[in-house]
């Protein structure tokens, strides 16, 4: 598994649950462009619409030997789950206030994954408690790394 993109910014700003792995909708050439990591999650989010789940306003680079066809960097992609999956996101989304959002893009036998997670926004309070462990942990390695090398 060769992760391509990861969103880190989601994982700042909500806490994330229930991982689900989806296959991606693509056309033309938008497969090579993901290989060479001209993708970017930082501002895209996931919709249920009917019975079908989209990826919306995740940047797809233009893959620069495409002659003919180049589709739209930010058009809406069709996400292919199983029906189960997408009634088990639509009941939590409903009843519960979640949201879906997108964590990390990833080629897995040769085909691109995204892998999705139900997201809950943070508080500021929650956001400060996060930015403090991240700092302590780098101490704690800087510290550890420091003794390691006396």
């Amino acid at each position: 598994m060769e992760i391509i993109a990861n969103n880190k910014k989601a994982f700042f700003n909500f806490f994330i649950s229930d991982l689900t792995e989806a296959g991606i909708e693509l056309k033309g050439c938008e497969v090579k462009s993901i290989r060479n990591g001209g993708i970017s999650l930082a501002e895209s989010f996931v919709i249920i619409r009917g019975k079908e789940v989209f990826l919306q306003n995740a940047y797809i680079k233009p893959f620069e030997k495409a002659t003919s066809f180049v589709p739209d960097e930010r058009r809406t992609r069709k996400l292919l789950l199983h029906k189960a999956e997408i009634e088990k996101l639509e009941k939590k989304v409903k009843e519960k206030g979640f949201s879906i959002m997108p964590t990390k893009v990833y080629m897995k036998k040769g085909k691109v994954k995204i892998e999705i997670g139900l997201a809950k926004g943070k508080k500021l309070y929650d956001k400060r408690e996060t930015m403090k462990e991240r700092q302590a942990q780098r101490e704690i390695d800087k510290y550890v790394k420091s003794k390691l090398n006396v």
